[in-house]
């Protein structure tokens, strides 16, 4: 595989690696990527690497891959085999190492991907590492003249689903029937080990790992890959339903009738329970979430800290504000006390935490967490970004109350309505997010705000 600037900028982004297998990503490649980053992380002190990979037919052999790469630079290997995304988050954390996860998430089956991590689960991005070794696969990756390392597996399923059961009071649960759609990712590899041990009536969905998602897409921010879990939750009877995603690291929650709740309502449903336990303490949320999150913590006596769309971003912020918490639109949940990072699984166990100590039905408990009206993420496709986003400005500047550009432009109006437009970093598209008090309000905005993208 010839090695380009441009061709490997394709592949290692600004916040992973990942690409098309055999075809922008083969075994000669992710080893020279093991590599390099055992080489940066040896430089750092770091001994052993830790490796974990999701169900795709690819992911054995890349992670194979990569050991071989790590252990050619003298650093040893912990394989922990199949696991979800926050499962190697634990795993870097308590053996306090660096660690590479195999996935490409959501992405279809061609696809495959590396999420690299410092020791304690810290992030690794373009201005934290991947900028180097995009450098050393283009130019070549020195050959180490030491001893190898070596590699050795390790089982930690049982010990992260006790942890994070262990973050979260459980004691007071009342039995519920849960139906989950692991979508025949990862979450058919961690929900059976971490309900198993709770008074939980599963009615498990898609839980065979199948990495040729032959069901529907691992993607639950998607609608359309929530259907059968809803049909699954009014046709059972269940309380509510989770959808995980092909690793595991975002949960979406569907109530007892069915209907979808917002990430961002699932945002300050946690952020209430992790107020109660730290009053006072920070919660971290994206610009695209909505104002009910900064909203409720402010009630509570806590302190929202707003940042911009991005785990990176969330991660930095978790850092240096100390924040217990934080949200993101997209279902990102980051815990402080899970070494800042992302699990999807943290947050499923607060939602049924919550529900199970009431006796109130989801949909009523979530009421007070879902104040707004929202349009979730509608993208358009563009030549201009900036060209549109300035024509939309322009129509809208005798309306807007504010504006800011901490991540593409975020207008306040009247009476609590307020839309982002943002471009993508990667794709020529144009992402808009609108909130308002009513779905009417909504609606006239995107149709008012596409009219004007899309011309």
């Amino acid at each position: 595989m010839a090695r380009t600037a441009e061709s490997v900028s394709a592949v290692v982004k600004a916040y992973d690696v990942r690409g098309l297998v055999g075809e922008q990503l083969d075994a000669g490649f992710v080893r020279d990527v093991g590599a390099s980053f055992a080489r940066l992380m040896r430089g750092g002190g770091a001994t052993r690497v830790v490796i974990g990979h999701d169900m795709r037919a690819s992911s054995p052999e890349l992670a194979e891959a990569f050991a071989a790469g790590v252990t050619a630079q003298g650093v040893d290997v912990v394989h922990i085999g199949l696991a979800s995304t926050d499962q190697l988050y634990f795993a870097s954390g308590i053996l306090e190492a660096p660690g590479a996860m195999f996935t490409a998430s959501h992405n279809p089956a061609r696809y495959n991907g590396i999420k690299l991590c410092r020791a304690g689960a810290k992030p690794v991005g373009q201005e934290t590492g991947l900028a180097t070794v995009a450098a050393e696969l283009v130019a070549g990756v020195p050959d180490f003249d030491g001893a190898p390392g070596t590699v050795t597996e390790r089982d930690v399923l049982a010990d992260y689903a006790a942890f994070v059961r262990s973050l979260v009071d459980l004691s007071a649960m009342r039995p519920l029937r849960v139906a989950v759609d692991a979508g025949n990712g990862m979450g058919g590899h961690t929900v059976p080990a971490v309900f198993g041990a709770l008074p939980i009536d599963l009615v498990p969905l898609y839980f065979e790992l199948d990495g040729t998602f032959p069901n529907h897409e691992a993607n639950p921010l998607d609608p359309a890959n929530l259907v059968d879990l809803q049909k699954l939750v009014r046709d059972s009877g269940a309380d509510l339903g989770l959808a995980f995603d092909g690793d595991a690291d975002r949960c979406f929650v569907v109530d007892e009738r069915g209907e979808p709740v917002t990430p961002s309502a699932v945002t300050a449903l946690v952020a209430s329970r992790e107020l109660a336990k730290e009053p006072g303490s920070t919660i971290i949320h994206n610009l695209i979430t909505s104002r009910a999150v900064p909203e409720l913590v402010t009630e509570l006596g806590g302190k929202p800290v707003r940042t911009r769309v991005g785990h990176s971003f969330i991660k930095q912020q978790m850092a240096e504000t100390g924040a217990v918490f934080g949200g993101e639109h997209s279902a990102h949940y980051y815990f402080r006390d899970f070494w800042g990072a992302d699990s999807g699984m943290l947050a499923a166990l607060h939602v049924l935490a919550a529900l199970a100590g009431q006796d109130r039905p989801l949909s009523e408990l979530m009421r007070e967490y879902d104040r707004y009206a929202a349009s979730g993420e509608i993208n358009s496709t563009v030549d201009d970004a900036a060209e549109r986003t300035a024509a939309v400005l322009e129509a809208f500047g005798d309306r807007a109350e504010a504006v800011d550009r901490l991540d593409g432009v975020t207008v306040d109006l009247a009476d609590g309505a307020w839309f982002n437009l943002r471009a993508s970093n990667t794709e020529p598209l144009l992402r808009l997010n609108v909130e308002a008090r009513t779905a009417e309000q909504v609606d006239a905005l995107v149709r008012e705000i596409l009219a004007i993208v899309r011309a």
